[in-house]
């Protein structure tokens, strides 16, 4: 007999040794949410329960094989023939025994992404006049997949989509998501979408199957509850119907992937939904120090529309309070973050110890930059580092063109971005051109529109434009105006086309500041200086690749660059948050859109990685593309945090024309000034004379 109340804390025993009826469990940032899970398995199969009449459903195979392995060492085999997985696996499992009632044979293929893409792109082919004017299969596979999980239709998702930049009209997607379903039946095939939805279609359409599923089901337990899309609730509801024994284990405090199908009205609207439903709530936390809480805490605590839950440190050290660290622009906040993690490496804590977390991966630059020249080891949970992506690589090209007319390679990579044109094209016209391709001359220019084909010529001419300009730019030190051309005329139309509107627009942040790196660059502002900073710039990027690739080796000892996003479920004992500004983290348009409750939420998940030690970072501005800098505020997460929790340090006085946003106590003030008539949103943009600026 397990001895359940040794091995729990008051709160997890009350969650895994509950009677019957429905039961959820609010588990708080490092609660022990997966312990409790798996002890309340373990509790129903020693009270009798059969293993294979217990359903657990999950988000990855991880969790799943995490908990069943975790139960196993509590109870031994006896919990082997629990049904546990994801709940795509779980579908799979039933659709493989009764998808003949849709219409599919047991052994139907499950189309995997990589065969999604490609059966997308072969209707795309043969069923659109022109494929290059299309959007490409990669955005509107996610289309389709966006549609199946929020069940709605495909015609109504890409209209949200960017798609008319591209002179495609939603109907144009819809009709391409129609064949695709069509080709699929015709494969006895399912993608990894239609395995939620026809699982869901089997239980609703098939009463029969349904009942029998009911009876057979006597305990369903969900993880990460506050995750579920409307097809994940409603599959678990119905299992549980008869039986009304289901667990639901979640955090509404961590609900951050609503632009992912999310729904946090599942979790909130539980209790409403199961008559009868006890709640119960772990608050013990076992990860973080309770300085780190206190903030927690704070961050929380007038959150609107939210279980109230309090988390308390089982960790009897208080810990240092966390740290804000005022700076004055990026650079000085990377610096400081590189400063600090030497501190903690000589406290003890290795790099693999410490994560630096941020609200978008532009953020990262600096501090990607600032640790590659520094030689610290760092991986990036993507997997990819700034200047291994696609759009900054096509951007880097036609710098390189614009300052070496000679570069094969940048020329070769910026005319495959137009339609109709491959490696070898490209190869042919560089033969063609001499060699050679400078962009600042009439000749070069229209000698190239020349050997373009059909498909290609149309967009040839705002890229020329944008060539023309860049050399009167160089010449006035306007480095940030040649990117801002680049994107205007050309680039940004490519990247709305291959890509959906979150994922463009974030792209064309990290190109606003690649321009802020190069406008940063220590060079003065004589005759020559602007073409003298872009080519440092190349050459430094040219260095920090090689110094990437050769970090790429097995230690485990690295420094982790994150989103707050990716870092979710995981921690470290040291965690740096950098730009804690209005407009970066809340994000700019998460505050347009009214999302600040969800950005609240992000905060909270960000600050709850940590276990020793919370370093947060809020610079006094932002510099411009074009060289300038414009004042922020602090973020408002930061500045409800009450001062006598945080211990607080301005690194480098600011210029005159900024205060400091502290108050005469120390505390930091609700509306902290900045500047002589400055705003935080502050208007950087220079006037121009003929191009719309977007950034």
């Amino acid at each position: 007999m397990i001895d359940f109340r040794k091995l729990l804390n008051p709160e997890q025993y009350d969650a895994a040794t509950a009677g019957d009826g429905p039961l959820l469990v609010l588990a708080a940032a490092g609660t022990g949410k997966t312990r409790t899970l798996v002890h309340r398995v373990a509790y129903l199969v020693e009270r009798g329960v059969p293993a294979e009449r217990i359903l657990l459903l999950t988000f990855t195979n991880r969790a799943a094989r995490e908990m069943l392995n975790r139960a196993r060492g509590l109870s031994g085999s006896a919990v082997a023939s629990i049904w546990s997985g994801t709940f795509h696996s779980v579908c799979a499992r039933f659709l493989r025994r009764w998808g003949g009632r849709l219409g599919y044979e047991p052994g139907f293929r499950i189309l995997d992404e990589d065969d999604q893409k490609k059966l997308v792109g072969d209707i795309i082919k043969s069923s659109v006049a022109d494929p290059r004017d299309f959007p490409k299969k990669d955005a509107v596979a996610k289309m389709i997949s966006e549609a199946a999980n929020e069940r709605k239709p495909v015609g109504f998702i890409a209209a949200r989509w960017q798609t008319k930049v591209a002179g495609v009209e939603p109907e144009a997607i819809a009709k391409i998501a129609e064949t695709y379903t069509a080709r699929k039946q015709e494969l006895g095939a399912m993608d990894f979408d239609d395995l939620l939805t026809n699982g869901l279609r089997l239980l609703r359409e098939s009463p029969e199957v349904c009942e029998m599923l009911q009876e057979h089901f006597l305990h369903v337990l969900v993880d990460e509850y506050q995750d579920t899309n409307g097809i994940q609730a409603e599959f678990s509801d119905l299992l549980a119907a008869k039986h009304r024994n289901i667990l639901a284990v979640g955090d509404d405090f961590q609900c951050i992937y609503t632009w992912r199908g999310a729904q946090i009205e599942n979790i909130m609207d539980f209790p409403k939904r199961w008559e009868g439903c006890r709640i119960v709530k772990l608050e013990s936390n076992y990860r973080s120090v309770p300085s780190v809480l206190d903030v927690a805490n704070v961050v929380m605590k007038d959150a609107p529309h939210q279980f109230e839950k309090t988390l308390r440190a089982h960790r009897g050290d208080m810990g240092e309070k966390p740290c804000l660290c005022k700076v004055y622009d990026a650079k000085a906040q990377a610096n400081e973050l590189f400063r600090e993690i030497g501190r903690m490496r000589g406290l003890g804590y290795r790099y693999g110890d410490m994560a630096v977390l941020y609200r978008s991966h532009f953020q990262s630059i600096d501090v990607q930059m600032t640790l590659a020249r520094m030689n610290v080891p760092f991986r990036i949970t993507s997997g990819v580092g700034v200047f291994e992506q696609v759009h900054v690589k096509d951007t880097l090209s036609y710098l390189r063109l614009v300052v070496n007319p000679r570069d094969e390679l940048s020329f070769a990579r910026l005319v495959c971005l137009l339609p109709g044109v491959g490696e070898k094209g490209a190869s042919k016209m560089w033969d063609r051109l001499g060699r050679t391709f400078d962009g600042s001359r009439k000749e070069d220019r229209e000698a190239l529109h020349g050997l373009l084909g059909a498909k290609a010529k149309p967009l040839w001419p705002p890229l020329a434009k944008c060539f023309e300009c860049a050399a009167d730019h160089l010449a006035d030190n306007e480095i940030g105006e040649i990117l801002e051309d680049f994107c205007d005329l050309f680039y940004e139309d490519h990247l709305r086309r291959e890509w959906e509107e979150a994922d463009a627009e974030s792209r064309l942040e990290d190109i606003k500041e690649l321009a802020v790196q190069i406008a940063g660059e220590g060079i003065g502002s004589e005759d020559g200086a602007g073409r003298r900073r872009l080519e440092a710039f190349l050459a430094d990027v040219a260095l920090l690749t090689n110094l990437d690739a050769r970090r790429n080796d097995e230690s485990d000892d690295k420094v982790t660059l994150s989103t707050v996003h990716q870092a979710k479920g995981m921690e470290w004992p040291v965690v740096l948050l950098p730009w804690l500004s209005e407009g970066m983290f809340p994000s700019g348009k998460a505050q347009e859109e009214g999302r600040i409750d969800e950005e609240r939420r992000l905060f909270y998940v960000a600050v709850t990685r940590a276990k020793d030690r919370l370093f947060m970072f809020s610079p006094d501005v932002r510099r411009t593309p074009e060289g300038g800098v414009f004042p922020i505020a602090p973020s408002v997460f930061v500045r409800e945090i009450p001062a006598n929790l945080l211990s607080m340090r301005r690194v480098a006085s600011a210029p005159d024309s900024f205060s400091s946003g502290f108050n005469r106590s120390g505390a930091l003030g609700r509306n902290a000034g900045y500047g002589r008539g400055g705003s935080a949103a502050g208007d950087w943009r220079s006037g121009r004379r003929d191009v719309t600026r977007r950034w």
